[in-house]
């Protein structure tokens, strides 16, 4: 069930009152059933996955919890690592790596026709991430399987994160919620920005997207520029997007989610980049693959590997496909550079002036606009193409992309940069102070005026343009 859907919106509406509704002791239950509802509304062949997932490591945690040898408890973590990992290395690499070795070794490759679990990535993860966090001694096993199995399904963040922590959620389960107006209109303002970022912004410039990228022998140039530019605001947008609605929604219950998106393309570095992008996810790989690894605490060159080693598996969670590798090895290589400079301690535009500043945000942008055309491109080939004829001006429309487009094209193509630069107004506001506490300031007048106009913008792209759209992380 997507967040953009009527469906949504009338099962929040019933999963809503009957929270509150019921006794505190019985919450765990309702939240379960209608997470796994959630899950299976389209995907119901699926939900067992994440039911054996749950399981194994409910038992894992559980073992380890009372194992007092240190071998027996690396056994049961190995044991839990080895099934979260096989699965879905099973539905989502199994394909990839059988054909790659085949077309090296040169034997006729043996593939499965299974689709992709939506979300498999992000509820693999976190199920895992609260096994490890057992191991380590930061928490210890929960002794209820429903309040476990609600933790891992838990429909705000199931299919497309935030990837939370135990320690920070599984908790909050255990604590009664009583409703509370404040956070019910800070959780609807984020839901209502979610909505727009989504269906106003991200929707209306994958028009353009999808025209170049899905034909890209068709165009070059500005075209191909303009339509690598969109991207890099359609992929924010609706990840971002869905991640508001999801904290907001989680935050009208009474839950806490992480904040996953912190004005990344305000960036100064493609190590801040990280910081910024994708938090539960640069987290999890920072906490659960690098410092295992080592970190930074060990020599230079090993340290630059470890780096290497996280950013290509990153790029690796992100899809099965060599684009997403070349795409995590770009950014990998960026933070290996920005490393080496700093130890040799050479500095490359330093200073704290307002327009080393605003060059350091450019470049920084341009190195991730540039690595996103690999995340986009349907193969390494149509990859290839749009890097060599970036600059290759021919003279074509740049406004044909949006032929058949709600308001005409050349009204679309303008007004998608409208939009666009409104967002960045919005992220510039947000850094210096909160929207949730700049809104609570401003007049009921205007304030409501401007839920009016975000919603009637929603409600118009929605219903008159061409659709809302899959979520793009549901695909990983």
């Amino acid at each position: 069930m997507s967040f953009i859907s009527p469906e949504y919106i009338i099962f929040f509406s019933i999963v809503l009152p009957l929270f509150f509704w019921m006794p505190h002791r019985y919450r765990w239950m309702l939240l379960l059933v209608m997470s796994y509802f959630f899950y299976a509304y389209g995907n119901i062949q699926y939900v067992p996955l994440i039911a054996f997932s749950t399981i194994v490591d409910y038992i894992a945690a559980r073992m380890i919890h009372r194992s007092e040898a240190e071998s027996e408890r690396r056994l049961w973590l190995a044991a839990s690592i080895i099934v979260n990992l096989g699965v879905l290395f099973f539905f989502k690499y199994f394909n990839f790596f059988n054909e790659s070795s085949a077309a090296v070794l040169g034997y006729t490759p043996f593939t499965h026709n299974l689709v992709l679990p939506i979300g498999i990535s992000f509820y693999t993860f976190q199920s895992m991430s609260y096994t490890i966090d057992v191991f380590r001694r930061k928490m210890d096993a929960e002794p209820h399987l429903g309040i476990m199995a609600t933790y891992v399904a838990f429909f705000p963040q199931l299919v497309a994160g935030p990837i939370e922590r135990a320690t920070n959620l599984l908790p909050q389960f255990h604590v009664k919620k009583l409703f509370n107006e404040d956070r019910a209109v800070a959780g609807l303002q984020q839901i209502l920005w979610g909505f727009f970022k989504k269906v106003v912004i991200a929707d209306r410039i994958a028009i353009y997207v999808n025209a170049v990228y899905n034909n890209v022998d068709d165009h070059s140039g500005w075209t191909l520029i303009i339509a690598t530019f969109f991207f890099a605001f359609q992929i924010y947008c609706d990840f971002s997007g869905y991640s508001d609605i999801a904290i907001g929604t989680a935050k009208i219950m009474g839950f806490d989610l992480m904040q996953n998106f912190r004005q990344p393309y305000f960036s100064q570095s493609i190590r801040e980049f990280w910081t910024r992008w994708h938090i539960s996810l640069s987290t999890w790989f920072r906490d659960y693959v690098y410092y295992p690894l080592g970190g930074n605490r060990v020599p230079l060159l090993r340290n630059l590997s470890n780096l290497l080693i996280v950013f290509l598996v990153s790029g690796l969670w992100h899809g099965a496909g060599w684009t997403f590798v070349i795409w995590g090895a770009l950014h990998g290589a960026g933070v290996v550079l920005i490393v080496l400079l700093r130890h040799f301690k050479i500095e490359i535009m330093s200073g704290k002036s307002l327009l080393m500043l605003v060059l350091r945000v450019v470049v920084t942008f341009v190195f991730v606009d540039f690595a996103w055309i690999f995340f986009r491109a349907n193969s390494f080939a149509d990859a290839q193409y749009v890097v060599s004829h970036l600059f290759v001006f021919d003279g074509s429309n740049i406004f044909a992309p949006f032929e058949g487009a709600l308001l005409g094209i050349q009204t679309e193509f303008y007004l998608s940069f409208v939009l666009i630069g409104f967002l960045i107004l919005v992220d510039a506001f947000d850094v210096k102070l909160s929207l949730e506490r700049f809104l609570i300031r401003v007049p009921l007048v205007p304030r409501w005026g401007a839920y009016w106009l975000l919603g009637a913008a929603v409600i118009f792209s929605g219903l008159y343009g061409s659709g809302a759209g899959q979520f793009i992380y549901f695909q990983f």
